[in-house]
This record gives C-alpha cells, structure tokens and sequence, in this order.
C-alpha cells in the first residue's frame, strides 16, 4: 500500500511485518479470526489519499509500534486470555488448555471415590450381618488403622469385648473362642480402613487440586461439603458402635444405622452428580450445573423411603419376620403389636417394617421406571438403562434375601446392588436436570 511517503523500503517491510505479528497474536489471543494489519484498517475510500498528514501519522504509529510491539503483545495476550478464562467460569491465570484439562481431571477422580463408596457400603452390610460392628469397642482414627500384631494385644481386644452386653447375653453364651473373635474383628477394622482410605482418596487430591487453582468456580464449596460429609459419616459410624456398647441393648441401634447408611448413600450421590456436571462443564463450557426438577425430586423421595425402610429392617433384623413371599404368617398383613400405639409400631415393629419394606418396594419400582422412561425420553439411554437394570435385580434379590432366610451373600448383594440403584437413580436424575 502506497500513500505516497517516502521511506526506507527494510523499515517499511520491518515495520509491517512486526504490526501484522501482534494483530495476529492479539486477534487470536481475543477470539478474533479477522484480525488484520493496521494498514488494511488506515484506507480511505479507494487508497489514493496522499495527504503529508496522514502520511506522518502512519509514518510515526508504525515507527512506534516497530519498538513496542512485540513487548506489549505478549501481555495483552495474556489478559485477554484470563478475561476469556474467567467468563468461562474458572478460577485464576490458566491457559485455555488448562481450562479444559481440569474437569476431565476431576470428575474421573470423584467416580473412583464414588466406587470406594459402593465398595464400603458392601463391607458394611457383611460387618452387619456377621454380626462384627461391635468387635471393636474404641476410636481410634489414626492408630487403629493398625489391628493387633502380638497375642498379648489381641487378648486385650478380646477381653474388652468381653465387657459389653453382645458377648454376655449372646456371644459368650454360645462359646466364642479367640478365634471366633479374630474373625468378626477383621470385617469391623476392615470396615473402618475402607473409611479411612476414602478419606486420604478424597482429602489429598482435593488439597493438591486447590493448591493448583485448578478446581473450576463455584465447585471448591461442594467439594469441602463432600469432605466434610465423609469426616461426618466417620463420626455417626462411631456413635451407631456406641449404642451398641451402652449395656441397654445387644446391638447397635437402627437408628443410628439408618443415618449412617443414609449419609453414605447422599455421598455416593453427590459425587456422581458432581462428577456429571464436571463432565457437562468439559464439554460444554459455560453451562449451569444440573438441577433436581420438581418430579424428580417426589421419585427420589419415594427412594429414599424405601432406603429407609431397608435400614430399619437391617438394624431391627427383621427381614427374619418372614421367610415367605408373597404372604407373611399365612396372610397378606401380618400380626403387628401396636399395644405402644402407631408411630411406636412404625418405628420398631419388625414385622410391620418387614411389611411396609416389600411392599413399598414396589412403589419404588414403578416410580423409578417412569423416571427410567423420561430419561430415555431425554435422550439418554445408557442411563436409562442403568436404572431398569439395578431397580430390577434389586427387587429380585429382596424376595430372595426373604426367602433364603436372609443368606448372607444374598443379603449383601442385595445392598450392593441398592448402593449402585442409588448411582444409577442420581445419574438419571442429573439427566432430567441439565439445563443445556
């Protein structure tokens, strides 16, 4: 381009070489995919203007642009990016590449935690049906992560477990031996190592996480919650053990097993559903967390119900009320004591639980194929799918646990299988949810 101004033909060429150099990486740097060089910008009309002014003013602009351009590129590119870095949604000065590295590096990590949830929530329907939650009578959450090495330590296990109301009434009784004991210790500090795992599993990664800055914004909040969960459901483990340990009853109180259950299986949801939306997040950058619609929410509520009732069945040991399906004693609606009133009878009655617990699962069944339809109906089928299968399996194996008399790998698949019908529920949920 010529306007008539006499310059060195090397400057010239410099210059237009060092602005067509920063339009570039500025244009890029800013999403522009037009930039071009300032000249292309300076025409007027037809590009015959000759006018000395105009000419000093080019003249002058790319001398000084020949000095400061390059300098000054690099930084304006920079802040460019973090501006482009922080309407996208993330927390502090990373690259674009970053932008997209950390949900996929999060999310699989929270799956693994998720798995480890599964995996605890199984050991702890054995740590209950082999009667093993009270072998281990204290707290202790750094040492007891090492079991008894010597012979003297184990006889001072044992004798501990000697002075609590399971071994008096029933244990010592029957003539547990050592050996007996070792066995039933195993599957508690097995039980209780688990938890410690998860815990180093999910507090490590999440502090090397945060101290990269690599945790997209708005998710450190949730993810100290989920912390902050599991530290918890430690807390309530122990306080289950230690109704057990009062001397007013043999075994730990359902209540207490109800909430520690519950709070494990509200973990394993969360982490699914953070990790989903971190997944969202990765493949489409500025979109909202997922949400719990309205009907979403009534077939979770019907869920957890029926989770509830499974849990008060476990701890009151009433899934031996009956060993028939479908009928209970010979009859639909079994003898129920209600001399202490309803709300007594619907809180510890086991054959009434027992009752409510295989029929409301059907409820439960019927609800969550529905939900199963509109996810389908979303476009999700593998999550579809996922909820038909483990629903269906989970109402197989209870008329199963009852009719085999509550055989012990029946009865722990068939809590498996309800820890995994709650990652299949909170996947379909978050599918109904995504506000795209």
């Amino acid at each position: 381009m010529n306007f008539g101004c006499q310059q060195n033909p090397a400057t010239e060429a410099q210059a237009r070489d060092n602005d067509n150099t920063e339009d570039a990486v500025y244009g890029a740097k800013a999403g522009k995919q037009d930039a071009k060089p300032i000249e292309s910008r300076s025409r007027l009309g037809d590009g015959t203007s000759h006018s000395p002014y105009l000419c000093n003013l080019i003249s002058f602009r790319k001398g000084y642009r020949t000095r400061e351009s390059l300098a000054n590129s690099r930084q304006r590119g920079q802040s460019v990016a973090q501006m482009v870095a922080h309407s996208q949604g993330f927390a502090g000065e990373v690259s674009p590449r970053m932008d997209r590295y950390r949900p996929v590096a999060i999310a699989p990590w929270l799956l693994v935690v998720a798995a480890l949830v599964v995996l605890i929530v199984a050991v702890g329907g054995i740590t209950r049906l082999t009667e093993s939650g009270l072998s281990i009578t204290d707290w202790k959450p750094i040492t007891g992560a090492i079991p008894p090495l010597s012979d003297e330590q184990w006889e001072a296990e044992f004798a501990a477990y000697r002075q609590i109301p399971e071994y008096i009434e029933v244990n010592g009784p029957a003539g547990m031996t050592l050996a007996d004991y070792k066995f039933i210790y195993f599957w508690e500090w097995f039980h209780r190592l688990l938890g410690r795992v998860i815990g180093v599993a999910f507090a490590l990664p999440l502090a090397w996480f945060w101290a990269k800055r690599a945790i997209p914004a708005g998710y450190t909040p949730r993810l100290v919650a989920l912390l902050a969960l599991g530290a918890l459901q430690g807390v309530f483990g122990w306080y289950m053990v230690r109704s057990g340990l009062s001397g007013e009853q043999t075994d730990v109180s359902h209540f207490w097993l109800s909430i520690h259950l519950l709070t494990a299986l509200f973990t394993l949801a969360g982490l699914i559903w953070t990790a989903l939306d971190l997944l969202q997040l990765k493949q489409h950058p500025g979109e909202r967390p997922a949400r719990l619609t309205l009907p979403t929410a009534l077939v979770i509520g019907v869920l957890f119900i029926q989770l509830l009732l499974g849990a008060w069945v476990a701890g009151l040991n009433a899934g031996l009320a009956s060993d028939t399906w479908p009928l209970m004693q010979d009859r639909f609606f079994p003898q129920v004591n209600m001399s202490n009133g309803l709300f007594w009878a619907l809180t510890h009655e086991p054959f009434l639980l027992h009752f409510l617990h295989r029929w409301w699962a059907w409820v439960t069944f019927f609800a969550l194929l529905l939900m199963a339809r509109s996810v389908k109906g979303a476009g999700d089928r593998q999550a579809a799918v996922a909820i038909q299968a483990t629903v269906g399996i989970q109402l197989l194996l209870g008329i199963a646990t009852v009719m085999t008399g509550v055989a012990l790998w029946v009865a722990v698949l068939h809590q498996l299988v309800g820890a995994l019908l709650v990652a299949a529920a909170a996947w379909g949920a978050h599918v109904l949810g995504r506000r795209g």
